[in-house]
């Protein structure tokens, strides 16, 4: 089959749910059989995600390949239940970077090298590169921000050129906020009116329309936006309310008939065939969040952004939390703690008696660290089901040997380098990158394997004695340490033999306290939860 593409493109503001639409959409025409991917195409002049502060751009979301991308690569993994690569995302300094590098080695053979055409051709051939790879049906590119900014005039060239090429095999989403102010009372169709004509402007007209809102979207306005905005019938305006979970959205979108309204507009079959996997999954969650609860604590320092939480910052340590709890019939509660709390006011660390379970995630940087620490420290002490996430891991293994090994003054060289006790220390490569401030994409990243100690509890919980998980850090667990850990009481149970470096530890004489150097949360996915994660809660419910 030829491929098709879907353009999803956001109006009015950002963050309103395109990347989400994109994993829905993706995911019905999975349900019914297809091969489908996702791209990501992210504006900004990074050639990545990996040098922004979460707290700017929230997650960054590593592929098996190693690649620092954007959060929403996270969701198209998790609802496509597939592996999404490198070259599915694009921004606009990596595109800049691939032409100037070509222009460089005469690859356009002496011709004049300009932003149009030959930036909207290389953001076209990365596409269908991408395309040919997975060998997808379907491929889905979310242009991110929205239809007006500056920034993705030449994305949105790239989309109309494409679809000049090849009328049949190009569909165009406009995903637009219709807001409800509070002094009317009434959904206001008019921003998405200007947001369709903005799009317009580029050359491209939207097929269909998915209207974001806190409410369904009522007949009188969807004829409304169909005549003012360019399309045929109101059925091509499709409702999309809030709802208590994303993963509900699909089918939302194909009881409007969305998935045969593309079939019949990028001119395929609509295959009548449909796996239900999807569907007793929402079904089992459901069930789970009318039942019993697991109390989970969050304690970290990315959700501060002004007077706002910003939870997207761990947004999949969120979904793994969620997927493990529903495996086990119950719905979480996250709180978010920020361990600065706990260095002003040490005696609020009790606090944490009220929790079934302790997560301390990734990170960088000194600030909160202490408090982190205290938190460990009470998980260990107090019996509190514990899972540290990279930083979380290593923090753990400073806070094991400053209280049991007796190494008061032990730390990590990220924050203090003239510490007699290095428990986190830097491999000679890493250290260069750091004197060199060669950040961008140098810390070890991806997949990497890992080697389990038979009868540990995570070796039970995985089921298998070699594991591969996906890593983003620099620092790594000093071995010198390691046999007087072991001896104390904190186990090395995973082990990346090839380089020697320790990848998981886990508290003997504990319900259930593990540290993982990589990032577990990033392969957990709804119909596939993921084991350590499973641990945890079904540790917090035995607490509980």
């Amino acid at each position: 089959m030829k491929t098709k593409y879907i353009f999803v493109i956001g109006g009015v503001l950002s963050g309103v749910g395109k990347g989400v639409t994109t994993a829905s959409i993706g995911r019905m025409f999975k349900n019914h059989g297809y091969h489908v991917s996702a791209i990501k195409i992210d504006p900004y002049i990074n050639v990545d995600a990996g040098t922004m502060n979460p707290v700017e751009h929230g997650e960054v979301f590593v592929t098996e390949d190693g690649d620092e991308t954007d959060q929403d690569i996270g969701n198209y993994e998790r609802f496509l239940d597939t592996n999404i690569y490198s070259i599915n995302y694009l921004t606009t300094g990596r595109v800049y970077q691939s032409v100037i590098e070509k222009e460089r080695s005469m690859y356009y053979k002496g011709k004049c090298v300009e932003v149009v055409p030959h930036i909207p051709l290389e953001v076209i051939d990365r596409i269908e590169k991408a395309a040919q790879k997975v060998r997808a049906q379907i491929m889905i590119i979310e242009v991110g921000g929205t239809v007006g900014e500056y920034q993705n005039i030449l994305f949105l060239e790239a989309a109309r050129m494409m679809k000049l090429r090849a009328p049949d095999d190009v569909s165009f989403v406009l995903v637009s906020f219709l807001p409800v102010p509070a002094h009317l009372g009434e959904m206001k169709t008019k921003p998405t009116q200007h947001a369709s004509r903005t799009l317009n402007a580029s050359g491209i007209q939207a097929d269909f329309i998915i209207a974001r809102g806190p409410h369904s979207l009522d007949k009188p306005r969807r004829q409304k936006l169909a005549l003012l905005c360019g399309l045929r019938t109101e059925d091509e305006i499709i409702s999309a309310p809030d709802v208590p979970s994303i993963y509900e959205i699909p089918a939302i979108l194909e009881k409007q008939n969305l998935f045969k309204l593309l079939c019949q507009r990028l001119k395929i079959k609509s295959q009548s065939v449909r796996t239900r996997h999807w569907d007793s999954f929402v079904l089992k969650m459901r069930k789970a969040t009318t039942g019993r609860s697991v109390k989970i604590a969050v304690v970290g320092k990315y959700f501060g952004t002004g007077d706002y939480i910003l939870s997207d910052s761990y947004i999949s340590v969120i979904e793994a939390v969620k997927h493990a709890s529903w495996h086990n019939n119950v719905t979480p509660i996250m709180t978010w703690i920020d361990s600065e709390e706990y260095e002003k006011t040490p005696a609020k660390v009790k606090e944490l008696s009220q929790y079934d379970g302790l997560i301390v995630p990734g990170g960088f940087g000194t600030r909160g660290v202490e408090g982190i620490i205290m938190a460990i420290k009470y998980a260990r002490e107090n019996a509190l089901p514990y899972l540290g996430l990279c930083y979380g891991m290593q923090l753990a293994s400073v806070e094991f040997a400053r209280h049991v090994l007796g190494l008061e003054k032990a730390h990590t060289i990220e924050f203090n380098s003239k510490s007699p006790d290095l428990i986190i220390h830097i491999n000679p490569l890493q250290a260069k990158n750091v004197a060199d401030n060669h950040y961008g994409g140098t810390m070890r990243l991806g997949a990497y394997d890992c080697d389990l100690v038979t009868g540990a509890k995570v070796h039970k919980l995985y089921g298998v004695e070699k594991i591969s998980e996906r890593h983003r850090h620099r620092y790594e667990f000093n071995n010198q340490y390691r046999q007087a850990m072991e001896k104390a009481g904190l186990r090395v149970v995973g082990v990346n033999k090839k380089a020697d470096l320790v990848e998981i530890v886990e508290l003997v004489d504990h319900p259930f306290f593990v540290g993982t150097q990589f990032h577990p949360e990033l392969k957990s996915r709804p119909l596939r939860p993921h084991p350590l994660f499973v641990g945890l809660i079904k540790a917090g419910l035995n607490k509980k």
